[in-house]
Parts: structure tokens; C-alpha cells; sequence
């Protein structure tokens, strides 16, 4: 029996060396995240080499728009949020999949520079440097977690999207830190105690390709995921819900609201950044205002808006003419009631108020961030003319901040398919027709509600 015994635990530890086999090759110790990677490509250069064609490195990518084809991707694209990368790297780029990208100088061929830890770490204990250029903070046991990395889980995905625009739940409203162990409520796909889905049951990966494009920085994306990809395309018993799934996406039932936890970022005005005024707070304890940043309005439980949505979208690119008498769309989906292959879907419409160049009428891009950042200095044509001489697009075009500028309306459509909620709390046929207000039927096309409406426009089959 003790024979017995010693054998099954030597099979259990040669079970355990073989699944973790990095504590004998990564010795460490290791100062920088660059040291690790090294050892890293002793076996799996492949790996870093696939990871260095994806769009998570490259922050870029070749996109199909209406009306011409760009390179675009979180280098290049202008928001409403933080607005530019450029001449602000060292912050921004705290959620590069990198190390090292401070200015537009970084090297991209380097395969050193490859962050495998932020997606492979298990230990929960690697972070980056919120403004290290996408360095590990220090004084991170980094043998220690280079010896124990596995398959991404919620968290490594989450560290960056859960946090993008600058806090949790900032960005995109249907993910944030509840998202990492929630319940069902919140989710019934991720639901910890339930499926338990990890991003990538969805978000399927191969040689690093991770699928699935966000709106907002790829509109013209075309590496779509969604519901059918796992259920049927007439999933209801009922015959008559069946028929709006040529209409309605599953999402616009499913996810009757986000931001379901943590409250989302709604409004950033930054017209009012430098006033001297109290620094303010809502009933969720976030800024309402901040001296460098302006005001912002934030909301929870957030019943989405509804647009026609075809697959594809439009987007402002850097350089592009804008008219300040109205509001600017810097991404926004495509499709209406006469396109066949448009669905309603859901969506966050964050809007906001940011600086453009009076005389060239363009958006700027302004250096908030480091010496001569408006958050330094708070000097607005400072923070232009800088910002517009690092940002590689303009310089490209050849385009210089006037020395003019002022504050014009945007708004920022950004798709919403997590936190889909349990079935029974699904919208149903009287949260949009009959009373229900819900759908806003005129503005997607309709004379009216058309279960009342039978002989008003109806919406072409595909």
C-alpha cells in the first residue's frame, strides 16, 4: 500500500512538472519585462512572431470605410474620451500588449518588446506601470510569474478592456470589473457560478488572431462574432419572436441594460477643463468635475439607443474636415430600414466636447499627458501645438495647429454585446410596441409602431 502510495505521488508530480514546465527553464531573476520575454523566444519566437502580425501590437488596421480604405486602430483614431495616443504614449500605451512605446520612435519589429506576461499571467499579480510606457510596475516578483503563465482568463483580458479610457467602466458601458466574477444578473454567459465562459469561448484565437472587432476603433472591421455563432438563428419556441430575428439583433432583447454594476462614463466636456471650481462628485462617488479634465456626467443601469446596424460603419480620421455648427459622429454604424442585411442594434452613445482648430476646422490632438501636457501646464495652445507636431497623421498630411482654436460637439457609438441578462428579464413585445417606449420608431424609420402602422414603410427582407 505505501508502494502504492509513492508511485501515485511521483505520477502526481511529473503530472504537475508537465503542465508547468516554465518554473525549470525561467530561472530569473528578472529586472524588466523585455528579460523575460527573452528567455520566452527560446521556445515559442513562433508564437511572438503570429502575435506581432495581430492588431492587439499593432494598434492598427487596413479597414474598408464608405467611402475609402485606411490604416486605423487605437494609434491613429481620434475619441472623445482622452482624444489621441499620440504625443501621450507613455500613458496610453500602459494597455499596449509592449514594453517600451513612449513616442512614435518605437520599434515594432522588436519581438523583446512582445508583453507575453499581461495575457499568460496567472498569478493575479502583474500590473503595469499606469504611465510606464507599458513597463510592470516595480518591485514585481517577475520569476515568479513568468514561472506560473497559462491560458488568458476574464482578469488578463480585463486589466485592459474593463479599464480603457482611463478608469473602470469608462469606455464602453457593457464592460468593466464586475465583468471579471460576475453573477448571473450580470451575465449569463460569464456568470462565475454558472457557464463561467471565458472571453475566448467566444472571442475564438488562433495563432494569436483574436476575433471579434470593437466599433468604436475598428469600424471597418469585418472579423465579426455573435450569438449565431453558438445558437440557432430561430432559437424561440414562439413562431412570431422567431421573425424579428431578421430584424433584431438578439442583443437589443438580451441586454436591456448595461453598466449594470459600475456606473459608465456618458458626457466628457472639456471645454470647462481649467476652470477654477470645486473639483465635484455624483451619488457614485465619480468626478463630475475636474480642473483637468472638465465635466463629466456618469450613468448606471443605462437603457441602450437603437440604430440600424448592417455590419459596418463610419468613422472621422485624423485630418478630416468637421463643421463646429454641428455635432461631429467620430464612429458611428451603417445601415437604415431599406438595407436587408441592417439589424436594430444596442448601442452607448457617449457625447462629448473637444478641441478643434478654428481656422483649418479639423479636431486637434493635444499632448495632455508629460512636459508641456495640458494637464501640466493647462494651456490649451501649448497643449496643441505639440500635440499636433508628434501626431504622425498630420504630420504626414502636412497639417499645423493654426494657433486658434475653440470646442465642438462629438459623439462616439460604440456597440454593446456583453451583460446579457437571464431570459426572463429580457425585453418583451410591450416594452416597444403598444405603449411601450422603449424603440424610438420614427428615427429608425417607421410612420410608427408597425404592429399598428401595417401599411407604413417596413424594413426590406434579407
Amino acid at each position: 500500500m505505501k508502494k502504492l502510495i509513492v508511485i501515485a505521488l511521483a505520477g502526481m508530480a511529473l503530472q504537475a512538472q508537465a503542465a508547468n514546465p516554465h518554473k525549470d527553464v525561467l530561472k530569473g531573476p528578472f529586472a524588466t519585462g523585455s528579460e523575460v520575454t527573452t528567455q520566452c523566444l527560446t521556445c515559442h519566437e513562433e508564437q511572438a512572431t503570429d502575435m506581432m502580425k495581430t492588431s492587439h501590437w499593432t494598434w492598427e488596421l487596413e479597414q474598408k470605410l464608405p467611402d475609402r480604405t485606411v490604416l486605423r486602430g487605437k494609434k491613429n483614431s481620434i475619441n472623445n474620451f482622452c482624444v489621441s495616443i499620440s504625443s501621450n504614449e507613455p500613458r496610453c500605451t500602459s494597455c499596449h500588449a509592449g514594453y517600451g512605446w513612449k513616442d512614435s520612435n518605437f520599434d515594432f519589429k522588436d519581438k523583446t518588446k512582445v508583453d507575453c506576461l499581461v495575457c499568460h499571467d496567472t498569478t493575479g499579480t502583474y500590473v503595469k506601470d499606469p504611465a510606464g510606457a507599458g513597463e510592470p510596475m516595480a518591485k514585481l516578483d517577475l520569476a515568479k510569474i513568468a514561472q506560473n503563465v497559462g491560458e488568458p482568463v476574464r482578469d488578463n483580458c480585463g486589466s485592459c478592456h474593463f479599464y480603457g479610457g482611463g478608469g473602470d467602466a469608462v469606455k464602453h458601458g457593457d464592460l468593466d470589473s464586475s465583468m471579471a466574477y460576475p453573477d448571473k444578473a450580470t451575465d449569463v454567459h460569464m456568470d462565475s457560478d454558472g457557464n463561467n465562459f471565458q472571453c475566448q469561448n467566444c472571442h475564438t484565437t488562433e495563432k494569436h488572431q483574436i476575433s471579434g472587432n470593437a466599433m468604436g476603433v475598428s469600424p471597418g472591421g469585418i472579423d465579426h462574432i455573435g450569438c449565431e455563432n453558438c445558437h440557432e438563428s430561430a432559437p424561440h419556441s414562439n413562431k412570431k419572436l422567431n421573425t424579428h430575428t431578421a430584424t433584431v439583433a438578439c442583443q437589443t432583447c438580451h441586454i436591456p441594460f448595461f453598466a449594470k454594476n459600475e456606473p459608465t462614463k456618458m458626457h466628457w466636456d472639456w471645454s470647462t477643463a481649467g476652470d477654477d471650481k470645486p473639483e465635484t462628485v455624483d451619488k457614485y462617488g465619480k468626478h463630475t468635475y475636474q480642473k483637468k479634465k472638465g465635466d463629466f456626467v456618469w450613468e448606471k443601469m443605462v437603457k441602450p439607443q437603437y440604430a440600424w446596424y448592417n455590419g459596418t460603419a463610419n468613422a472621422y480620421m485624423a485630418g478630416d474636415k468637421m463643421d463646429p455648427k454641428v455635432v461631429t459622429k467620430l464612429t458611428y454604424p451603417m445601415g437604415d430600414i431599406n438595407d436587408a442585411k441592417a439589424k436594430i442594434y444596442p448601442f452607448k452613445v457617449h457625447t462629448g466636447k473637444q478641441i478643434y482648430d478654428k481656422k483649418l476646422n479639423i479636431f486637434i490632438t493635444p499632448k495632455t499627458y508629460g512636459k508641456g501636457g495640458y494637464w501640466s501646464e493647462f494651456d490649451w495652445n501649448l497643449a496643441a501645438k505639440l500635440g499636433m507636431e508628434a501626431n504622425p497623421t498630420m504630420l504626414e498630411k502636412g497639417i499645423k495647429y493654426s494657433g486658434e482654436y475653440d470646442f465642438a460637439a462629438t459623439e462616439m457609438w460604440w456597440r454593446i454585446n456583453h451583460m446579457v441578462s437571464p431570459k426572463e428579464q429580457a425585453l418583451n413585445c410591450n416594452d416597444c410596441h403598444n405603449k411601450g417606449t422603449r424603440l424610438d420608431w420614427q428615427a429608425l424609420g417607421y410612420q410608427g409602431d408597425p404592429m399598428k402602422n401595417k401599411q407604413g414603410p417596413k424594413h426590406k427582407q434579407p
